[in-house]
């Protein structure tokens, strides 16, 4: 276990032909870029190990206009209400199982976890973005996840881009519990702990995306995260790690 977990991506960019419009005359036609490739995150909240896991993502734009901004590290999701600069919709995202051998303790085994929920986004200006999601596990930890973070944002069109910004992530206490507490008659031989919940971890986020040529290109990201508060004090991360 680690008090800090770094994970990064890169990814090749492929622009998709524009297609035609099929509504009315004045519509500008379509442009889809996808990105895909691989990224190396903590196999769990907490650990010092990584996992390859896909990267994929799918953007869409008309005629000339620029790619909409997304963060590197955000969740699944489309936006679904529309009012002014703030945007709602859903997020989807899943965090990878935990056991015992993973730990190298006797600790209880946390499955695979499916986190949908929503997210709310608003854009101050074009340069400078919030999001903040709350999301429900179903399997594995059961409890409640999200996070709030702000982007800053530099592009030259969609030649290329650069986003930078700061991120913290909260859970409940069913959530910190299934990752950081120990149980009193546990066998793992680790002291008795009760996480409980609040702000698990502080942190940042760096993506640059560049444009090589008319269809191809290259998109990554770094993200830094520091455990704070009962997940920093668990046995799990003290003494484990």
């Amino acid at each position: 276990m680690n008090f800090v977990s770094i994970c990064g991506a890169t990814a090749v960019l492929l622009l998709a032909a524009a297609q035609p419009a099929l509504a009315q005359d004045d519509q500008k036609p379509r442009r889809t870029r996808i990105a895909l490739g691989g990224q190396l995150v903590p196999s769990y909240p907490g650990s010092d190990d990584l996992s390859f896991r896909p990267l994929v993502d799918v953007a869409r734009a008309r005629g000339t206009d620029p790619f909409q901004f997304e963060a590197p590290d955000e969740s699944f999701g489309f936006p679904l209400i529309r009012f002014q600069q703030l945007t709602i919709g859903p997020a989807l995202n899943f965090e990878g199982s935990r056991s015992a051998a993973d730990v190298s303790v006797d600790l209880p085994k946390v499955g695979f976890t499916v986190e949908p929920g929503v997210f709310l986004q608003y854009d101050l200006s074009e340069n400078v973005r919030l999001r903040s999601e709350l999301r429900k596990g179903l399997g594995g930890h059961e409890g409640w996840v999200g996070n709030i973070g702000a982007d800053f944002v530099a592009r030259r069109g969609d030649d290329w881009l650069l986003s930078a910004g700061p991120r913290v992530t909260f859970a409940d206490e069913t959530y910190n519990s299934a990752y950081f507490s120990v149980a009193p008659d546990s066998v793992s031989g680790l002291p008795a702990f009760s996480a409980g919940g609040g702000i698990q971890s502080v942190g940042a986020t760096l993506g640059y995306v560049q444009q090589i040529t008319k269809r191809w290109g290259v998109y990554s990201y770094a993200k830094y995260d520091r455990l704070v508060g009962d997940a920093a004090d668990s046995p799990v991360v003290r003494i484990v790690g």
